[in-house]
């Protein structure tokens, strides 16, 4: 396993890499989400490259080792979509696997909806395929759903402000362990977050301050984080929700179709993303035409690939061998 740069279409992207480089194995892109790194797949690039593929786990555009584009309107799904289509290239290789967690789900199947020529079967954890909406963009009707429920602010609606990223600046460990605790599924019931924030508060405040490090989580691991956040900073990452607008208005063009490519998902049975995406879950086999498997794992949080290694490796492994 190594990490290295790579030079492609306008862009330095770092990746953790793993596997034959001479073109002999099938590839697997593997996109973290936020706020995490290529390193949250270190588990997932180890046991595919034992299997026989080869593994490369990239730090996205904004994060880690890979370049940051200061402007808001880079971080569209075109231009995540197109990082992909690029690395793929710079990699050697024609076609590969997508794999996409928590953020990275929609953009591994919006790499399947727009280039099934290059991505020939796709995998997500933790968000469901989401169809868009012919009535709108997104943030409105998310903002329409929390007052409905009167269960405050959903947290991408607050993201939408210039400054939502200092809150996680201000104090880079803490910021990067709130998060992790309140979406983990060793954490108490009524200590989670719900994805809702009530009024006059944040995304971290609503978090408690004797928030804990996940059981999967060393303090090493976690010290990875803090650098390489420190280091870069939070606003590219929160850029990516700052174009959920932009991005209805992007893929008009995308209205109604399906992924034909095999595909499968997971998500863990205390992730919180259930509270908001969770309905989506139902009808997925209606936008996947080729769906293998739809897996929920038991006892566990958002997390899922660091949580719960082994069941992730196995699931993964099983979907390659049934292509």
């Amino acid at each position: 396993m190594k990490t290295h740069q790579l030079k492609t279409d306008g862009l330095t992207q770092q990746v953790l890499d793993a596997g034959p480089d001479d073109g002999s194995a099938p590839l697997v892109l593997l996109i973290h989400g936020f706020p995490e790194l290529g390193i949250s797949w270190r588990a997932q690039v180890a046991a595919l490259a034992k299997a026989g593929h080869r593994a490369v786990a990239p730090d996205m555009r904004g994060y880690g080792g890979t370049d940051k584009p200061f402007e808001t309107g880079s971080y569209t799904i075109l231009h995540l979509v197109g990082d992909m289509v690029d690395l793929v290239r710079a990699l050697g290789h024609q076609s590969c696997t997508v794999v996409g967690h928590d953020w990275g789900a929609p953009v591994a199947w919006h790499c399947a909806l727009m280039r099934p020529d290059v991505f020939t079967a796709v995998a997500g954890l933790s968000v469901p395929f989401q169809p868009r909406r012919a009535s709108g963009p997104p943030t409105p009707a998310m903002a329409a759903i929390s007052k409905r429920l009167g269960r405050g602010e959903l947290y991408m609606n607050q993201f939408q402000a210039p400054d939502a990223h200092h809150i996680f600046e201000a104090d880079v460990a803490t910021g990067l362990r709130k998060g992790f605790y309140s979406y983990d599924g060793a954490t108490p019931d009524g200590r989670q977050s719900t994805g809702f924030i009530a009024p006059g508060h944040d995304f971290l405040s609503e978090v408690p301050d004797d928030a804990t490090l996940p059981p999967w989580m060393s303090e090493d691991h976690f010290a990875e984080y803090v650098a390489a956040f420190t280091a870069s900073g939070f606003k590219g990452p929160i850029d990516w929700y700052r174009c959920l607008d932009l991005n209805w208005a992007l893929t008009a063009f995308l209205q109604g179709r399906k992924i034909a490519q095999p595909s499968m998902f997971m998500v863990g049975e205390r992730d919180p993303v259930r509270h908001y995406a969770g309905q989506h879950e139902a009808g997925l086999k209606d936008w996947l035409t080729d769906l293998r498997s739809q897996t929920v794992l038991p006892g566990t949080g958002h997390w899922l690939q660091q949580e719960r290694p082994d069941e992730v490796n196995a699931a993964l492994i099983a979907f390659l061998r049934s292509l």
